[in-house]
């Protein structure tokens, strides 16, 4: 039960990890709306990364922020958050990987390996929440752009970039929440195995030599 249950978290973890790749490569994080639009000669669409515009005809053309500290501040952090969650979602498959009941790496010190699965799951955890940070703060302002009558700037929409990176921080928090419940199944009676180690030959030999010698007095010694 429980080596099904890791392998389960394994399986959530790791798929979150990866869309969280698919979802910094899509483009299309926000798109312009044609929300009170009559006739829309161009679509605007962004990422964390670069901003792009396509005509009616198909032809697009796309450009990298030119400066960091330009940016706006929910930007930068839904960077060094999206990039955080990367490097806890790698510890967090090296860590299950080790800490498996059913992996041979780390040996049979299974209240070891559990500990260290538990770390895995802690770090799977970390990865949805920092997904879930970025990608929720993101959205949070591309709404209230969106429904702020003062805005004199382009509104946007929410793009399929963000709803992929919702998925992938669901995807970690289950792995992790799976992970770090199936550690805590482990019985109590549940003890470190030890190898088998036979006694010395000489310790052997002593025992014998020992039960072998005869007594130094004998029963005339007391008639």
């Amino acid at each position: 039960m429980k080596e099904m249950i890791e392998i389960v978290a394994l399986f959530l973890g790791f798929a979150g990890w990866i869309l969280i790749f698919i979802s910094l490569e899509d483009q299309y994080w926000k798109e312009s709306t044609t929300e009170g639009s009559v006739i829309t000669t161009s679509t605007i669409y962004e990422n964390l990364w670069m901003s792009c515009a396509s005509d009616s005809t198909g032809i697009y053309n796309c450009r990298d922020f030119p400066s960091l500290f330009a940016l706006p501040g929910y930007i930068q952090a839904s960077r060094a958050l999206m990039i955080a969650s990367i490097v806890f979602g790698t510890f967090g498959i090296v860590a299950t990987l080790v800490g498996m009941k059913c992996s041979k790496i780390g040996g049979e010190n299974y209240v070891l390996k559990g500990r260290i699965a538990a770390v895995g799951g802690v770090l799977f955890l970390l990865q949805g929440i920092c997904t879930m940070i970025a990608i929720s703060w993101y959205a949070a302002n591309i709404t209230q752009q969106f429904f702020d009558d003062f805005y004199a700037g382009t509104k946007y929409e929410i793009g399929e970039g963000l709803y992929i990176g919702w998925s992938s921080a669901v995807l970690a928090l289950c792995g992790g929440a799976c992970l770090t419940c199936a550690c805590k199944l482990n019985s109590p009676r549940e003890k470190t195995p030890y190898p088998y180690q036979p006694p010395s030959r000489g310790h052997v030999m002593s025992t014998v030599t020992s039960q072998s010698v005869p007594s130094n007095y004998g029963r005339n010694a007391y008639v």
